[in-house]
């Protein structure tokens, strides 16, 4: 299988592309986001806020965009146009934000980069991920980006370990991609375009494009009996 970046993401849907080029493998783009963002922000605040928030001054927010009472953008970041960033959402540093994109209700975005419309809406956990074009997580899942032993993350490719070398990498997340409600997405774990992880789902390692991922788990219905008095 390859694994490029133009086979996860549509490329056209993100004012970034730059972050892509010539790289290896799409998780190379994180490792440029940091030197990326500072050559490239431009700390102008075009949007509208309501409430009291929390701006940095290395943030750079698009026009039509609205940030709701609570929130904290600390930057560097670069946000761009008609996006929402809901009440009491946390944007650490180095967040990449596409045009028309939702951050929801205490999420936190770290280290990440969103395409044009991805949605990270209720209660979500987003760190050192890309998530493509019109991506969406369910409310309460979690991208996690560290392993327990602390060490580098590996892909398996084929059945060949590849050292991303890098500690911290979530998750790729490919255009449309529908990720269910309290699922966890475990470290270096890459979702193709199109697929689909059902609710309440622990996954990890690469899920092609269009397949979907159904919890099994077997469920127990039984009569409901009144309690002895």
């Amino acid at each position: 299988m390859t694994l490029i970046s133009s086979d996860l993401f549509d490329l056209s849907q993100t004012d970034h592309v730059a972050l892509f080029d010539g790289v290896e493998y799409p998780w190379d783009a994180l490792k440029r986001l940091a030197t990326y963002i500072q050559e490239n922000l431009r700390p102008i605040q075009l949007h509208r806020t309501i409430g009291r928030t929390h701006i940095g001054e290395n943030v750079q927010l698009g026009e039509g965009t609205v940030v709701e009472e609570g929130a904290m953008i600390l930057g560097p970041a670069i946000i761009g146009r008609g996006c929402q960033i809901r009440h009491n959402a946390y944007l650490r540093e180095n967040v990449i934000v596409g045009d028309n994109c939702v951050v929801g209700n205490s999420c936190e975005l770290k280290h990440s980069i969103l395409f044009n419309g991805a949605q990270v809406p209720h209660f979500n956990y987003v760190g050192d991920s890309v998530l493509g074009y019109r991506a969406h997580l369910g409310a309460g899942v979690v991208l996690s980006n560290v392993k327990l032993d602390r060490k580098n993350i590996f892909v398996d490719i084929d059945g060949t370990p590849v050292d991303t070398g890098l500690r911290k990498f979530g998750a790729l997340v490919g255009d449309e991609a529908e990720i269910g409600c309290n699922s966890v997405v475990n470290p270096g774990s890459i979702l193709g375009r199109g697929s689909v992880i059902y609710p309440n789902v622990c996954w990890r390692g690469i899920l092609p494009r269009h397949m979907v991922v159904k919890n099994v788990a077997p469920i127990e219905v039984v009569t409901r009996r009144p309690r002895a008095t």
